[in-house]
């Protein structure tokens, strides 16, 4: 059996662990910058405010109804999911942290377990050990946990936050209950795909002949097929390197000066390459992009991207800072407010397997001084950078309603009178 443990409301939640005051109010963490709603309370959930929702749209909600506005605490945020995971850890060895508030759970050697019992006494330990709220499903697979998640969170007084889809009957019941995009691994496009063809629901998916999943869809969408069936095709994950790195974000103030945005494509680029090393690896390819600020209709509007193809594989953050300054200056237009900016570095290899190039190669010396770089920035801090970035000023994100850190800086820990 897998089983599908699930922050509820994590951002939101983490928040309330440290200010109780948050508790039973309407509370909105927003994105990068404070722009969307990324993580939203039950009590704002009902008031309308939609995932994703642009926060200035909803300003007069917001108002009406005191809605409790905070700034992303990322920091804040991975400790406390570190800690949520540690403690899973400790009831069960074999777990895939899905996401920052998700992890599977492969239930293997239980078969004498009371499944619900031994679920409730690890999320009531989670509530006491971190004060996060959680909702477990089992299943048979991966992709039943999922859909059993859902059912525990939805009817938290009749499960009790720990649904077991163990029958044939309650997995039917579930499947026709669902629709198309509340099953895990169908997006928007294929599920109005599926609509077309009369799919309402997962129940239908199920039902539609293997053979023409074969022939119109591709293995993913059979190995999805599967496992709503009952039958496990998808094991949990290891840890593995990542195939492609990205660095993006919004800027705190739009901007709409060269210079200015070349120091801010640098330090994405330098970020990816750090990264790169990290997890000893190379990129043969990298994307750069610029944008501006589309909600801002009464601004002439510009979206760039530019796919640099590198004459060697490489991690050094010379190469890929020059690289990707030249890509800035060919896209750059005037007179635009640029509001975000990407590096993306792809076509990823090891660093101790890679093909060599005849005419071109990377200078051997930026092995050593990457390696001395990072040495340093890793236990001083960031003291070394290029010379085009900003010496003086770090860039900051735009946080006007962010709480402390509490539990990652000394500052920050709650004080007890």
């Amino acid at each position: 059996m897998f089983a599908l443990i699930d922050c509820n409301n994590f951002y939101v939640s983490c928040e309330r662990v440290f200010n109780p005051s948050l508790n039973g109010k309407p509370v909105v963490v927003l994105s990068n910058n404070d722009g969307c709603a990324i993580s939203r309370s039950d009590e704002a959930k009902k008031l309308g405010v939609p995932m994703g929702a642009p926060v200035f749209k909803y300003k007069s909600i917001i108002n009406q109804h005191n809605v409790v506005v905070l700034s992303s605490n990322y920091p804040l945020y991975a400790d406390m999911s570190h800690r949520v995971m540690t403690t899973i850890s400790k009831f069960i060895p074999d777990i895939e942290i899905y996401s920052i508030d998700e992890a599977f759970l492969k239930f293997e050697g239980y078969e004498n377990y009371d499944l619900f019992s031994y679920a409730s006494k690890m999320r009531n330990t989670i509530l006491k050990w971190t004060g996060i709220p959680t909702s477990v499903g089992i299943a048979p697979t991966k992709s039943l946990a999922k859909i059993s998640n859902k059912i525990a969170r939805k009817f938290p007084s009749q499960t009790k936050h720990v649904y077991i889809l163990d029958t044939d009957y309650k997995r039917s019941k579930a499947l026709n209950y669902f629709p198309l995009n509340d099953i895990w691994g169908i997006g928007r496009r294929l599920s109005k795909r599926l609509q077309n063809i009369g799919c309402k629901n997962a129940s239908d998916f199920v039902n539609l002949p293997e053979q023409w999943v074969k022939s119109n869809l591709s293995i993913v969408e059979l190995k999805i097929q599967q496992e709503l069936k009952g039958i496990s095709n998808l094991d949990l994950d290891s840890l593995k390197i990542k195939k492609s790195i990205a660095t993006t974000r919004s800027f705190e103030k739009p901007v709409s000066n060269l210079s200015k945005l070349k120091e801010r494509v640098s330090t994405f680029s330098l970020s990816c390459a750090e990264k790169l090393r990290r997890q000893n690896s190379l990129c043969n390819i990298m994307i750069v992009f610029i944008r501006s600020n589309y909600f801002r209709k009464d601004l002439k509007q510009h979206s760039c991207s530019r796919v640099v193809t590198l004459p060697y594989p490489t991690n050094s953050s010379f190469v890929l800072n020059n690289y990707a300054l030249k890509a800035v200056e060919n896209m750059f237009q005037d007179k635009i407010y640029y509001k975000k900016a990407g590096v993306i570095v792809t076509s990823l290899v090891p660093n101790n397997s890679y093909q060599l190039g005849i005419f071109e190669n990377e200078d051997y010396r930026h092995k050593s001084l990457m390696k001395t770089m990072d040495y340093i920035n890793s236990k001083y801090g960031e003291k070394i950078k290029l010379a085009n970035q900003d010496l003086k000023r770090k860039w900051k994100m735009k946080q006007e309603f962010l709480s402390p850190c509490y539990t990652t800086r000394m500052d920050d820990i709650i004080k007890i009178k």
